[in-house]
């Protein structure tokens, strides 16, 4: 039987201000690409500058893909990004052009390009009661209770880690089945893609100095009242889309909570701790080939040249 030939895709992917759309901008200048947005809150509508959106300048130069896709009150999962992301996969290849994927939302590029874990949905009912119990007999005790069912698990996860041990605990009582295990039959399954992964790799130093700067860029070029304009079209303040980074603090000295000068250091600092996590993320991946975004373009060109012609 003739093996179906994948459909190629490249990934450029990396931490906040590493470079990843200005990458994405040259390749275009010289391949038939178009590009998906993989970044968790380009999707909303309304939110443009605390997300650092390609301007619509940049969108005309390049198709772009998965931004403004929703209002901030509706809901959207990796599921849904999955689904309207191999859609405009399928459309781009149609168009006998190269999709690339940018963006630093790992759990995105992972359901994009490798498809997500067969899961079982949340619980409610489940989730309450392990919350409750956790309360009633104090700090740990989901934790202490993981350590049995999945060790494995419970070694990579704090104990303070709340969120990520509950569900952990509610897939192995939906299944019988630990999401350790689950996790490694994922691994081992093949997407739809002949995927090439390129992460962008800068310096430490240099990576914050340029996160700072596009924070405090932010603020003088109209955060804050991109900030108030949501307020004022009735969304609140507690949603998720909200309470990101830039948003909540731009909230925060709007309603007069904290000075100017805070939310711009807080928006500066929890921007690097970001920047920190997605590159724990991207490391981890041994199949990214991660690149210095600056001085190695031509390699780029020749992989997403390669992989185009193929």
């Amino acid at each position: 039987m003739t093996k179906l030939r994948k459909i190629p895709l490249l990934v450029i992917c990396g931490p906040t201000a590493s470079g990843k759309t200005r990458l994405a901008l040259e390749l275009a200048a010289s391949l038939p690409i178009e590009i998906i947005s993989a970044d968790s809150r380009q999707i909303y509508r309304h939110m443009d500058i605390g997300t650092a959106k390609a301007t619509p300048q940049e969108q005309a130069l390049v198709p772009h893909h998965l931004i403004d896709v929703i209002a901030p009150d509706q809901p959207f999962s990796a599921a849904d990004f999955m689904l309207q992301g191999r859609a405009a996969i399928a459309e781009i290849q149609q168009r006998n052009k190269l999709a690339v994927v940018v963006g630093g939302t790992g759990l995105y590029i992972d359901a994009l390009a490798r498809g997500l874990i067969a899961a079982p949905g949340e619980d409610p009912r489940l989730r309450q009661e392990l919350i409750e119990l956790e309360a009633a007999q104090g700090e740990g005790t989901l934790h202490q209770r993981l350590q049995l069912v999945d060790p494995i698990a419970a070694q990579r996860l704090k104990p303070r880690d709340q969120p990520r041990i509950i569900r952990a605990l509610e897939v192995f009582a939906l299944t019988g089945e630990t999401l350790t295990a689950l996790q490694s039959r994922h691994a081992l399954s093949e997407g739809p893609y002949q995927v090439i992964s390129v992460g962008l790799d800068v310096e430490r130093s240099l990576l914050y100095r340029r996160i700072d700067e596009r924070a405090a860029t932010m603020f003088s070029s109209g955060l804050l009242e991109e900030a108030q304009s949501l307020l004022d079209r009735g969304f609140s303040r507690e949603l998720k889309a909200l309470q990101t980074i830039g948003y909540r603090e731009a909230i925060s000295y709007r309603c007069g909570e904290i000075p100017l000068a805070t939310a711009i250091a807080h928006t500066q600092q929890e921007s690097r701790r970001y920047a920190k996590r997605q590159m724990t993320w991207f490391r981890k991946n041994n199949s990214i080939i991660m690149v210095d975004s600056l001085a190695e373009f031509a390699k780029i060109k020749s992989i997403a040249t390669r992989l185009y012609a193929e």
